[in-house]
């Protein structure tokens, strides 16, 4: 069995991207910030998450899909944020931002409460489309990603590579992070065989991920 080779996402068809921009333009609202599986919305749209060790670029990111700057807050305190942020999108769609993780700072109890109000999320949330896991271009998967990988393998949850940051790094360098990151998602089984790059502030890969969300409805 070969290695699936995750090629970088192609540009959109012009068409989808179009339907994309136009599902974005009707805008996105903070819905509300849930702590506990019975504070889940109901479960009537398609649902993507964002999850990303802290200081990825998760907040920026949301932002400029969005188009709205202050939409997703980062915390100054990378770890001080435990809720699981859900926004609507138009009426069809949910976009749902999961805490930062990999801080070193947060009290174990903290740590763990959260670990199982994720692992409860991905389990139960069926209308769960797809996760966006967020890779910082500059260092590739790290040690701490690997934990939120294997719950999404183990929820059977499709998740997709997305690196950050890409404006930060030479072309050169990146080619190596690419080469990285191809080999660790190879062994995970619920990696989606494609690779977004993005830049929040130079607007890098943001159509080509509004329209694979797009897509997911």
């Amino acid at each position: 069995m070969t290695s699936l080779p995750f090629p970088l996402v192609e540009a959109p068809d012009p068409r989808e991207a179009e339907e994309a921009r136009l599902l974005f333009a009707r805008g996105a609202e903070f819905l509300k910030g849930v702590v506990a599986m019975d504070g889940l919305p109901p479960g009537d749209r398609a649902e993507v998450c964002f999850a990303g060790r802290s200081n990825v670029g998760k907040s920026s990111l949301i932002n400029a899909l969005t188009g709205r700057k202050g939409l997703a807050r980062a915390s100054n305190t990378p770890g001080r944020t435990q809720e699981i942020n859900f926004f609507t999108l138009g009426e069809s769609h949910y976009i749902v931002d999961l805490p930062g993780y990999g801080y070193a700072n947060a009290p174990l109890p903290v740590v763990e409460k959260w670990q199982r109000l994720l692992k409860q999320y991905l389990s139960g949330r069926a209308n769960l489309r797809r996760a966006f896991v967020l890779i910082d271009a500059r260092h590739g998967i790290k040690s701490v990603d690997e934990d939120i990988l294997s719950r999404l393998d183990q929820s059977a949850v499709t998740f997709q590579a997305v690196l950050t940051k890409a404006d930060k790094i030479k072309p050169s360098e990146r080619d190596k992070v690419l080469d990285q990151v191809r080999t660790k998602l190879a062994t995970h089984p619920a990696a989606y065989p494609e690779i977004v790059l993005t830049s929040a502030e130079k607007g890098d890969g943001i159509t080509e991920l509004r329209t694979i969300i797009a897509g997911l409805g």
